[in-house]
């Protein structure tokens, strides 16, 4: 297992509580819509550079 893979499912699930606190305080505004879909994607994106064929492809999709 890729170090990223757990750091980035923790940033997904921390990002995820933030946004259900943030909810359950009414205030729901784009922007966290927008950090609850930029902050689990980073995972899906790891996942796609893991699959690369090269290290430079690797560096290319982990800049994403």
């Amino acid at each position: 297992m890729n170090k990223l893979e757990p750091k980035s499912y923790q940033l997904a699930l921390d990002i995820i509580g933030t946004y259900k606190s943030l909810i359950i305080s009414h205030k729901e505004y784009a922007i966290f819509r927008q950090l609850l879909r930029s902050g689990t994607s980073v995972g899906a994106n790891i996942a796609e550079a893991i699959g690369s064929i090269s290290k430079k492809e690797f560096g290319h999709k982990c800049s994403i």
